[in-house]
């Protein structure tokens, strides 16, 4: 039987696997392979079935890389305001929420659609693992699970990272990266809830729920967004954020007035009513059930009336600097992304070809660049899959 030959086969349905197929079916005949039911499933329930699509604010500063300056190509020369023309042609309503976030106004299905509109007549086979590559002269032969094989001159690897395992996410990426020599960053949870053990927990859990805005660090990195409590420790926009700059043993600090001044507040209300106990007082700058426990903890009781300017220094002091230790994070259970991946030293920024392999392509989270919460990570997708699905139409069409 004649093996069916394509010009290009992607492995990998999601985000940049399908923008993908969109540019590299302009050069020829293009296949996306996925183990999965459906196309794009990290899309489907992604901003809570609305798809955060993209940033207003995109630039190379908001990923984290081993080589900081290899996204900048890719995502210079398709930006996020291509994608939003993409999305304004097929007539997607959206809206901005906050810090540039951009969200369909519907839902995320109106993405995959549209993604399987623009790769058209490119085929898309479902259910379908691909079991064993091998390189050929002139590109390789895939043998797939379903016993057929098929051949290629290009292969492009946009099967993600390791984060949700329960929707079939792996590290097959990382596996064709090693067959081919390639070096892979070690991996890591990334955009994920941290968690605490006895002591710090003793006093979390009972308050898991309460949220607040807060500036979270780690190091010299912050971001001020929500926090949230939970039974296992701390999650929430900032904690998701400062997730993927944290590593195991070093402290976070955090920062629960981050837009006001607590000394000044602490003073007014003492002038205004001194007989206000000291925890009722601080429950109007946080929410009361986090000012009760942390009044408790540190021991701050008694009238307002009755507090120093120093004591009232100390306690605004402590509120802007509540340092705690993790222990660790949820793991790729509930991660959002996957930090590491396919070093960049080995794929060449302008098309994400490999430097060692003809034809072999790494694009998405596979690849060592994640971006930070908010739309950054599908950017990446829609960048990398279009500097290399049209570096692969160009060449094609060249011949």
């Amino acid at each position: 039987m004649a093996i069916r030959h394509y010009t290009t086969v992607i492995i990998g349905a999601g985000a940049a696997g399908l923008h993908c197929a969109a540019q590299a079916v302009r050069g020829g005949d293009t296949l996306v392979i996925d183990h999965a039911r459906a196309a794009g499933e990290k899309i489907r329930i992604s901003g809570g079935g609305r798809c955060n699509f993209t940033n207003l604010h995109t630039t190379p500063d908001n990923f984290l890389s081993g080589n900081p300056h290899f996204a900048k190509s890719a995502l210079a020369r398709y930006t996020q305001w291509d994608f939003i023309d993409l999305i304004q042609r097929h007539a997607i309503g959206y809206h901005e929420k906050t810090l540039g976030q951009l969200f369909c106004d519907e839902t995320a299905r109106d993405v995959i659609t549209m993604l399987l509109q623009e790769m058209q007549p490119a085929t898309l086979q479902l259910e379908t693992s691909v079991t064993d590559i091998v390189k050929t002269e002139s590109g390789f032969d895939l043998y797939l699970s379903d016993q057929k094989r098929i051949s290629c001159t290009n292969l492009v690897i946009a099967s993600g990272g390791k984060s949700i395992p329960k929707m079939g996410a792996s590290g097959f990426g990382y596996g064709v990266a090693a067959q081919f020599d390639h070096p892979v960053v070690p991996t890591r949870a990334g955009l994920v809830p941290l968690t605490f053990g006895d002591g710090d927990l003793d006093w979390i859990k009972p308050l898991a729920g309460v949220s607040i805005a807060a500036r979270v660090s780690c190091g010299t990195t912050s971001f001020q967004e929500g926090l949230l409590l939970t039974h296992r420790g701390l999650s929430g926009p900032s904690i998701l954020q400062i997730s993927s700059y944290w590593r195991e043993t070093q402290p976070i600090s955090v920062n629960l007035l981050p837009d006001q001044d607590g000394f000044d507040a602490l003073r007014r209300a003492r002038r205004q009513n001194g007989r206000r106990n000291v925890a009722s007082v601080i429950g109007d700058l946080i929410p009361a059930r986090l000012a009760n426990s942390l009044a408790q903890i540190r021991g701050w009781d008694g009238n307002i009336g009755d507090q120093s300017d120093a004591a009232l220094r100390d306690i605004s002091d402590r509120l802007q600097a509540i340092v705690l230790t993790p222990i660790g994070t949820e793991g790729y259970r509930t991660a959002e992304v996957t930090l590491g991946g396919v070093s960049t030293d080995a794929l060449n920024a302008r098309t994400m070809e490999s430097k060692t392999v003809d034809g072999l392509f790494f694009i998405g989270e596979v690849v060592d660049v994640t971006g930070w919460l908010g739309g950054y990570n599908f950017q990446w997708a829609w960048s990398s899959a279009w500097a290399a699905g049209t570096a692969i139409a160009d060449r094609h069409r060249a011949k």
